[in-house]
């Protein structure tokens, strides 16, 4: 992985991109202003979309995500990579995407996340599994996803 640069939740839901200097990240995580970041490499598929999902399901404004989706070809059409990647199944409900673990049993039991693009259905389905934004360490997208896998086989219980 070679960091370009880092993505930002800003308080108010702007997500900024900062260049990566020797203090960024100190700056980060000493900043009130500051909610989450993520690191940029613009040749990692799966950490764009690490950014939009998490970005999305931690309030950052949806026009910017959309944005940075568009510029990063993070789309309905690539969409099953990177959900296939996090246990993530995707299928049309509707006229809505659906997003459920792999151990999807139905809508009342099993968390579930809807949108109109996969990308917006995913971000649903992080907070469902409840996402908190981080400034360190924090869980992911793709934590959250192998926790309720290995929940379903007793792992790590």
């Amino acid at each position: 992985m070679s960091i370009q640069g880092w993505y930002y939740l800003h308080t108010n839901g702007s997500m900024v991109y900062k260049r990566d200097f020797k203090d960024t990240v100190a700056d980060f995580r000493d900043s009130d202003f500051v909610r989450a970041f993520w690191p940029f490499d613009p040749s990692d598929r799966e950490g764009a979309w690490r950014i939009c999902v998490e970005g999305l399901a931690a309030g950052a404004k949806p026009e910017r995500i959309a944005e940075l989706a568009t510029l990063w070809q993070c789309n309905d059409a690539d969409a099953g990579v990177y959900a296939d990647r996090v246990g993530c199944n995707l299928e049309m409900d509707g006229n809505m995407w659906c997003a459920t673990d792999r151990h999807h049993i139905d809508l009342m039991q099993s968390p579930t996340g809807f949108g109109k693009t996969c990308l917006e259905a995913m971000a649903e389905l992080c907070k469902e599994l409840g996402y908190k934004p981080s400034k360190m360490w924090g869980t992911t997208f793709a934590d959250l996803m192998n926790k309720r896998e290995n929940a379903q086989f007793g792992v790590g219980a």
